[in-house]
């Protein structure tokens, strides 16, 4: 890291810095995102740290960040020092420590976690020094804008007239809100190697004006809409995408895009996004426009990736760009994948793919259609090198061909970090024919896979059930406490439950509680200690899901998820009104569950679903007191449906999370009142709110009152029980009175049962769409370190 000798800035430094002071611009504000991450390979060390280390630490925020991706508190450190120097306040004056008197290097690394709007436009006017550091190269090579909310037009035309020629990277994904010539901006980083434009309004000449000036760019992430002309690139353009190596294109429209002009792919991300209705409803096709029927070139290509959302144009259009992987396979390609949901089903031209994939190419990851797995011997015949990445989700992949022909029988897999079964319901049973899905685990296929992938980071285990046997030492979590690098993971509900305590309490008792609205299965209502440490002295020896916890000290995101869960808002189709009762054996699922999870000191990101024994709430508050890093929150159907049992308790951890930024409630008849909204307050660094609630209410005074006090608050998705009218008036409301101060505002609250609820739900920005609105399991959702 680049730095400028101490001494010359030493006589500057005259101001008192308050030891407070000091530890929140060390701590960046509770928190930050990670250093800039490795382009997609097989990693051989955790991401949060070296092996040996505690991959925890960065979730502490006792790690740097790229320029971008710090906090306000930061910010707001650096302007008060400004202040103080400006005051001409002597350091005998306070008995603070005076914050200038640090290393460069110390200061670069506070800096890091400043936004890079901040550092060049604010906090390099405070002093020399500042102005000097403000502008190292450590903090300008890469700018990220892509969270930075509260950047406008304006802004970004004077980052980069300030150093635009110092920026190697910028990341400008998602940042819905700017207008499409704020890209004109761009020409100005000339040195640019990797630029993210995803989720940005470009048109097809502003796009060719911008890239015919980045002569050096090598990396490019881009949206493809209605109207995308490639014939509109020039010659200087098309020279430009001869040079990119990697391609990141979201198409919302059947098109090649630019992909025919990038000659030198190595990567290649294709997310499908198109619609199979146009929004005056007429049918759209999969074939593409006239002029788009140049080939892509793969020779050099070593990853594909092709992530595609329900329909089927955009099944039709990835053939399309299979079709010529199908002709000839790149000699170097080690990762393919394609996550479909539904049935994909398998042509002659992809078993023809996969045929020369399996004789020619030896691969690190792997992800297919179920239908292209299921029932075939291709998993016996595929190679692998150092695999680092499996997905077999939703595929009917029996645990004895998972470890006869990709674990090859208990072969060392170290090098495997990200591994997801979703829905593979026989994934841990030694065959699937004759087999239920309710029927217990084989615990020693698990154990093999423990054993040999002891490096796991990210599994996935959910919608599925995996009911442990009552053998002693061989439930699953009993087993999963083994894998000490863990950083994410997802189970059922039915997984973590005792088996002796299911086999001791019979699974009908007095006072107990409906817990849907169809068949009615009553619970005994469990004691909860009111001390969090009595509850500990009472469950660490006989709850396995308690010793999972605290042996899985780092890990940063978890999910558990009733295996008969569906949202009640799926994407593409009306809302879910009826919803299947939950597994037998997740009935003793409840409070005390919840409160083992406040032992994970690092969680981040908490997803809980469909716990029918939730009784008061009260393991929230533990979390609330325990997580202190807790970023992301999403609650679904807890406890019986006819009543939101817990939100007493939700209220007082809200009052807690200090760094909470995103939060999804989904539960019926949810009542967001004046004293949930008055919660919700204290939750400061809140970004983001989706509520979606059959028969749910709102009080529009308590909203309104709620968005004025947060206010870094930019989207509140509401899809409730209220009428239309309430609904418009409401989000009518909102934006006339915040949208000017917060220019990425984005705010829908509609009613969740109308009949136009699709046609609202595709003009949300994709960003917001897939991190929050639409509930789904995000564990090894796709490989580590994919895009940066």
């Amino acid at each position: 890291m680049a730095a400028a000798p101490r001494s010359r800035w030493r006589r500057e430094a005259a101001a008192p810095f308050p030891r407070s002071r000091l530890k929140m611009a060390a701590r960046g504000g509770g928190g930050v995102a990670r250093r800039g991450s490795r382009v997609m390979a097989a990693p051989e060390e955790p991401s949060g740290g070296r092996a040996g280390e505690e991959p925890g630490r960065e979730a502490a925020g006792l790690s740097g960040g790229r320029c971008g991706e710090g906090t306000a508190a930061a910010t707001a450190v650096m302007f008060r020092c400004g202040e103080e120097l400006v005051s001409g306040e002597s350091e005998e004056e306070s008995n603070g420590v005076n914050l200038m008197e640090f290393s460069d290097e110390i200061l670069l690394h506070i800096l890091s976690y400043v936004p890079c709007t901040d550092l060049v436009l604010n906090v390099r006017k405070t002093c020399r020094k500042l102005a000097t550091l403000c502008l190292d190269k450590s903090l300008t090579h890469t700018v990220l804008l892509q969270k930075d909310y509260k950047v406008n037009k304006d802004k970004v035309k004077q980052l980069m007239r300030d150093i635009g020629k110092e920026i190697y990277q910028l990341n400008m994904a998602g940042c819905y809100w700017l207008p499409s010539s704020t890209i004109d901006h761009v020409i100005r980083c000339k040195n640019l190697v990797k630029l993210n434009l995803s989720g940005c309004h470009i048109t097809s000449l502003r796009l060719s004006k911008m890239l015919s000036a980045l002569q050096h760019l090598r990396s490019l992430a881009i949206d493809v809409n209605p109207g995308f002309d490639a014939s509109q690139l020039s010659s200087e353009c098309k020279a430009t995408l001869s040079r990119v190596s990697e391609l990141k294109q979201t198409l919302y429209t059947p098109s090649y895009g630019v992909v025919p002009c990038c000659t030198s792919l190595e990567k290649l991300l294709l997310y499908f996004e198109i619609l199979d209705r146009s929004r005056e409803g007429f049918m759209l096709s999969g074939q593409l426009m006239v002029g788009e029927s140049n080939v892509p070139h793969y020779q050099n290509l070593r990853v594909f990736y092709a992530r595609l959302a329900p329909g089927y144009v955009n099944q039709e259009v990835v053939r399309l760009y299979l079709a010529v992987l199908s002709d000839r396979t790149p000699e170097n390609l080690h990762a393919f994948l394609i996550s479909a949901p539904g049935s994909f089903a398998e042509t002659g031209a992809t078993k023809n793919l996969l045929d020369s994939m399996a004789r020619n190419v030896r691969l690190d990851a792997l992800q297919l259609p179920k239908a292209w797995i299921n029932g075939s011997g291709l998993l016996q015949h595929l190679k692998f090198n150092n695999p680092f990445y499996f997905s077999f989700s939703r595929c009917t992949l029996s645990g004895g061909h998972l470890i006869q022909r990709v674990i090859n029988g208990g072969k060392d897999l170290k090098s495997l970090t990200s591994l997801n079964l979703s829905g593979c319901v026989h994934c841990l049973a030694p065959e699937s024919l004759f087999r239920k899905a309710e029927d217990d685990i084989d615990s020693s296929i698990l154990e093999s896979l423990v054993v040999s992938c002891c490096n796991l980071r990210h599994l996935n285990l959910s919608a599925a059930h995996h009911h442990s046997s009552e053998s002693i030492g061989n439930h699953l979590c009993q087993l999963l406490s083994r894998l000490k690098h863990l950083l994410s993971l997802a189970l059922p509900v039915c997984s973590i439950t005792d088996v002796a305590a299911n086999v001791e309490k019979p699974p009908t008792q007095p006072n107990a509680a409906p817990q849907t609205f169809g068949k009615k299965v009553r619970v005994g209502i469990q004691t909860y200690p009111r001390n969090l440490t009595d509850q500990a002295n009472q469950k660490i020896e006989s709850s396995v899901f308690w010793t999972l916890m605290g042996s899985l000290r780092f890990l940063e995101t978890l999910e558990i998820i009733g295996s008969s869960f569906s949202s009640a808002m799926p994407r593409n189709e009306p809302a879910i009104r009826n919803s299947l009762p939950p597994c037998v054996r997740a009935q003793s699922v409840g409070d005390s569950e919840v409160a083992a999870i406040s032992q994970l000191t690092y969680l981040q990101s908490l997803t809980l679903a469909q716990l029918p024994n939730i009784i008061t709430g009260s393991g929230l508050v533990s979390i609330g007191l325990q997580c202190q890093h807790l970023r992301t929150l999403s609650l679904a159907n807890l406890g019986m449906m006819g009543k939101v049992v817990y939100m007493s308790a939700l209220m007082d951890m809200l009052k807690h999370c200090k760094c909470l930024r995103d939060l999804r409630l989904e539960q019926p008849y949810f009542s967001a009142g004046a004293q949930f909204f008055q919660a919700l307050s204290h939750c400061s660094s809140l970004q983001r709110l989706c509520i979606v609630s059959r028969s749910g209410t709102l009080q529009s005074d308590a909203v309104m009152s709620f968005m004025a006090s947060c206010l870094e608050v930019v989207m509140c998705h509401m899809f409730m029980g209220e009428s239309l009218t309430v609904c418009r008036n409401l989000q009518q409301s909102i934006v006339r009175s915040f949208q000017a101060d917060r220019p990425a505002l984005n705010v829908v609250i509609f009613p969740l049962l109308h009949e136009d609820l699709t046609e609202v739900i595709r003009d949300v920005p994709m960003r917001h769409l897939d991190e929050i609105t639409l509930f789904k399991s995000r564990v090894a959702e796709e490989p580590p370190n994919l895009w940066w």
